[in-house]
């Protein structure tokens, strides 16, 4: 840590540069700034510094620290710019702008198809609709589901079509915690999407593909196929698809979740740790001629020309080519200068990622990677003398302990924040997967390149195949032992902050033996624990109920305190994706666990009723009798599709808001609200306005 003590502005210059970048980024996401006044304020300080640089030597001390500012809002300017033209809602030809319900597009499939249970899925351009009698021309991509008839669409990457179909837009499910998939699509310029049957769209004869995607899917297309063809066991298969090139549809969702669970999925995430293993490689494949004149040139020629061609081979995914980007600034500041500084380096890296691209600020991989990198950078050789070996083999071992602990540092507020989980054993697991997948990976290059060599290909896909099982087989067992992961874990911002500046004046303090480091390292954490604290005491009091969108399935959460009882489908009661998905998030949200008894309400079959409010849960048709007086509730929730009308249940019941659910279907829900709204009834839609959740 002795490069950040002194100086850091001078020592690394990118970072006054990427600051400003991120801060003008993070403007232009939450705040809606017009762009002419952005160029306005940009225009006056550029004029500024103009006037500074042909100033007076005297005048420029002066106003030196007037310039810094100056520099700083302009980038901060740079930023803001950069993120609204990357936002194709703000140009006139976005799709946005000219359609309607049934216009008619005309769209390029971007993508191979991707099969899924019911359909095929691809994302494609909007190219033209046809708005006020022509042809217009368009911007912004939407995606496709194909349905699944006889036989699969032939269609492909390049593919033009005339689409008939009406587009919904994309939407969250709005389930406590859930995953944000509206912000996701937005950042990837998707706003909408559209389910196609065979009818619903025509296929034009002419394709208009890109050179260099096409080349790309056609050398992806090459390596599934050399995989699927020597590797016969179907876990096994998935691994290697995902390892190699991160083609991660074949992949079991338990085995990914096993290897989540155990501090390993980084391995089947297609990143800088591949990058880092081929880099590895070419170094100890020309070691031999470092003594050759001018090697340092061609070797850096020859690593960059190896580390892109395998980004691309790899499918040129974000993760990897913001892996090779940051690999390229390191490798090219090691070669052309000795004394370079590596933290200048992956701040350029990172200037030069959010330049072209800004959203990748809220992704989740770019921050991991960053973390990780400068972790390691920071506290690796820190960590590598707390115990010193004579043995190589020993010593190796705690090498690659001590990087594992290192990347773990900075990354870990960024684990429990998105994923609510760490993993105990992730020293064990990382000794272990780490080195092995490395062996895979290059296995699985020599299998590409004795692919024609019809024996040697088969006896190197079988290695790999038992390789793979042998190393999912080591992880399920890590992953079945008790403890091996500390779940359900919940913080939130203001908590990721004050406990990276806990982990960062500890460090400081551990090395510099720094007292008011170590006093404003408790004090941070002193606040992190008040913050959970009082979130207890408030998760400790709520009574709620939530009817969750978990599309064809009833399920219902009634929240007593910290405990929940479940009304709903027995599928959604396992430890499965579809419970993991979509509730486990608001259970963790809300600090819950499982109880079959509440203290303070009242349950019974499909009544909850509480001191304030009643709910009741209708799933057959109700008949009242003329005599029969009426039930008094709050809240009825309709489920499971029942034969009723509104008309019934306003005979036999008195309410003050209705629910669907998501196992009834939208043209019932739709017929139900148009006689609610005639009655002047409240309701909710579940498949279509997201969860429902309610105090009670």
């Amino acid at each position: 840590m002795k490069e950040l003590e002194k100086d850091v502005w001078k020592r690394i210059p990118f970072l006054r540069l990427l600051l400003p970048l991120i801060a003008g980024i993070m403007v232009a996401h939450y705040f809606a700034i017009a762009i002419v006044d952005v160029f306005i304020t940009a225009g006056v300080f550029i004029l500024f510094t103009f006037f500074y640089s042909i100033a007076t030597a005297s005048l420029k001390f002066k106003l030196a620290w007037l310039n810094g500012i100056a520099i700083t809002i302009i980038f901060i300017c740079t930023g803001n710019s950069i993120y609204q033209f990357h936002d194709t809602k703000n140009t006139n030809d976005w799709i946005g702008n000219y359609y309607l319900k049934d216009s008619i597009l005309a769209v390029t499939i971007q993508e191979p198809l991707t099969e899924k249970t019911k359909s095929f899925k691809t994302i494609a351009t909007a190219d033209f609709i046809y708005h006020n009698h022509e042809w217009k021309k368009t911007t912004g991509n939407i995606i496709l589901y194909f349905k699944k008839e006889n036989h699969p669409p032939n269609l492909h990457y390049g593919s033009q079509l005339i689409i008939h179909k009406t587009l919904q837009p994309i939407t969250n499910s709005g389930n406590p915690g859930a995953f944000n998939y509206q912000q996701y699509c937005a950042f990837q310029d998707i706003y909408a999407q559209a389910y196609a049957a065979e009818k619903d769209f025509t296929v034009l004869s002419e394709t208009k593909t890109n050179f260099l995607k096409a080349a790309i899917f056609s050398a992806q297309q090459k390596i599934l196929a050399i995989l699927k063809e020597n590797i016969k066991d179907e876990h096994a298969l998935g691994i290697a698809e995902a390892l190699f090139i991160g083609y991660r549809d074949d992949l079991d969702k338990d085995l990914v979740q096993a290897y989540s669970n155990t501090g390993v999925v980084h391995i089947i995430a297609i990143s800088g740790l591949h990058i880092a293993m081929i880099y590895g490689l070419l170094i100890f494949v020309l070691s031999p001629f470092k003594k050759i004149k001018w090697f340092n040139f061609f070797q850096l020629l020859i690593t960059l020309f190896v580390l892109w061609g395998f980004s691309f081979i790899a499918g040129a995914a974000p993760s990897i080519l913001r892996s090779t980007v940051m690999f390229s600034f390191i490798v090219i500041g090691k070669s052309l200068n000795r004394q370079s500084n590596i933290y200048n380096n992956l701040a350029a890296s990172a200037f030069t990622i959010l330049i072209f691209n800004p959203y990748s600020l809220w992704d989740v991989g770019f921050q991991l990677s960053y973390a990780a990198v400068l972790s390691i950078v920071l506290f690796q050789k820190n960590i590598s003398h707390w115990f010193v070996f004579q043995n190589k083999l020993l010593r190796s071992i705690w090498q690659l302990n001590a990087v594992t602990i290192a990347a773990q540092i900075l990354t870990l507020p960024i684990i429990l924040f998105y994923f609510h989980q760490f993993p105990n054993f992730f020293l064990f697991t990382n000794l272990f997967a780490v080195p092995f997948s490395g062996l895979i990976l290059y296995g699985e290059l020599f299998l590409l390149l004795v692919a024609k060599l019809e024996i040697i290909n088969e006896w190197t896909g079988d290695v790999l195949s038992r390789c793979i099982q042998l190393m999912n087989h080591f992880i399920n067992n890590v992953n079945s032992i008790p403890l091996s992961s500390w779940e359900n874990i919940q913080i939130n911002i203001p908590q990721t902050i004050f406990l990276y500046a806990s982990i960062i004046s500890m460090a400081i303090w551990l090395i510099k033996k720094n007292k008011i480091a170590f006093l404003f390292s408790l004090t941070t954490m002193v606040c992190f624990t008040a913050i959970k604290c009082v979130d207890l005491i408030e998760k400790g009091q709520q009574q709620k109920i939530i009817v969750y969108n978990v599309p064809q399935h009833q399920a219902i959460d009634i929240i007593d305190g910290r405990h929940y009882q479940f009304i709903g489908d027995a599928e959604l009661n396992e430890d499965g994706f579809l419970r993991n998905f979509h509730l486990k998030p608001s259970r963790i949200l809300n600090r819950l666990s499982a109880s079959n008894e509440s203290v303070s309400l009242a349950v019974q079959h499909h009544l909850i009723c509480s001191a304030n409010k009643t709910v009741f849960i209708v799933d057959k048709p109700v008949h009242a009798s003329k005599h029969q007086e009426k039930i008094k509730i709050n809240t009825l929730i309709i489920s499971n599709n029942p034969r009723l009308s509104i008309g019934q249940l306003v005979t036999a019941i008195d309410f003050d808001e209705i629910v669907f659910d998501s196992t009834n279907p939208l043209w019932k829900i739709n017929k139900w609200k148009k006689d609610c709204d005639s009655l002047h009834l409240r309701h909710h839609s579940i498949a279509e306005q997201g969860a429902f959740e309610m105090d009670l």
